[in-house]
């Protein structure tokens, strides 16, 4: 079987593929040559992550391909309902990238509190000249034990997230539309373990509670915070979106930052990747990642592990 993985899998991914008898094309393909490439090179299996848009378009123009495979948890770049149809196996890895999305909100929310977002940007120009009047500046910064995190999406990520915040000494408040309640459990160093059941909230609780919010959904039609939402929250709330660009109206979350009701916001994802708003990177109140949420070497390889993983269940007879 000959897969391309047009938007790259792990050297543990392609050795595992390769050790079971199947043929790995890492070439990045153009999304306008894709269809080309596929049935030039009679590729069977296409694996992507977000960058790669499978659409019905593209199953349809390639009669060859057998399998679909995101590495990462959501699908919205895949027409999944029409592949299936076609008779093609999706596959997807929900939780191999989990703790690398959890941890980066906390770097998100570590750096916010103590205003590092800021001081990173100032230190630099103006370090030298104005030191004590930045030590000033920067030296109301908050701790999170105590604090109260809203999880906006009680899935893998969602579950994660509330792990760490519990080492922290953090309350939890987690809304899901579909998880009523959910067990957690934490592993220690020396192998100890404890266990959590958190039932989840109504979001208007969520939003009324919280402290800091942060949003673990998938892709929506509408927007899951908007000025209706916004309005419900605390004065001083921040805001992390690790999820999905869309899920947050930046327009109103922007407004809410220059009113005071959002004091920082911590974005990974953006409505215009990848160009996101001027007015979002220039906001000295908005920390800043270009979506690698599950770009860590540890979680690539987990995904090329577990894709491949699959692969060769699903195939190799």
């Amino acid at each position: 079987m000959k897969i391309l993985a047009n938007d790259g899998i792990s050297k543990s991914g392609i050795a595992l593929l390769e050790e079971n008898g199947f043929t790995v094309i890492t070439t990045k393909v153009a999304q306008n040559q894709l269809a080309n490439f596929i049935n030039e090179e009679k590729i069977e299996g296409l694996l992507v992550r977000s960058a790669t848009q499978v659409s019905q378009e593209l199953i349809e123009a390639c009669p060859s391909l057998q399998l679909i495979g995101r590495g990462g948890v959501g699908m919205d770049n895949i027409d999944v309902a029409f592949a299936i149809d076609k008779g093609l196996q999706v596959i997807n890895t929900p939780e191999a990238s989990s703790n690398s999305v959890a941890e980066l909100v906390f770097a998100h929310l570590f750096g916010m509190v103590r205003f590092l977002h800021i001081s990173n940007r100032d230190m630099p120009l103006e370090g030298d000249t104005r030191f004590n009047e930045l030590k000033k500046a920067f030296s109301q910064g908050t701790e999170l034990r105590g604090k109260t995190i809203g999880i906006i999406g009680f899935g893998s990520i969602g579950k994660e997230v509330a792990k760490i915040a519990i080492g922290l000494g953090m309350k939890v408040i987690a809304a899901d539309t579909e998880i009523e309640e959910s067990t957690i459990e934490l592993s220690f160093f020396n192998e100890q373990k404890m266990q959590f059941s958190i039932k989840t909230q109504p979001l208007e609780v969520l939003l009324k509670e919280a402290d800091f919010i942060t949003l673990h959904i998938p892709a929506q039609e509408s927007y899951t915070l908007s000025v209706k939402e916004f309005a419900q929250m605390k004065n001083g709330v921040g805001i992390i979106n690790t999820a999905r660009g869309g899920v947050v109206n930046e327009v109103d979350l922007i407004n809410a930052i220059e009113s005071g009701k959002v004091q920082f916001a911590g974005l990974d994802v953006f409505e215009s990747e990848p160009t996101p708003e001027i007015q979002l990177l220039m906001n000295p109140e908005v920390s800043l990642s270009p979506h690698i949420g599950a770009a860590t070497k540890e979680a690539q390889d987990r995904i090329g592990i577990e894709l491949a993983t699959q692969i060769i269940d699903l195939f190799k007879k």
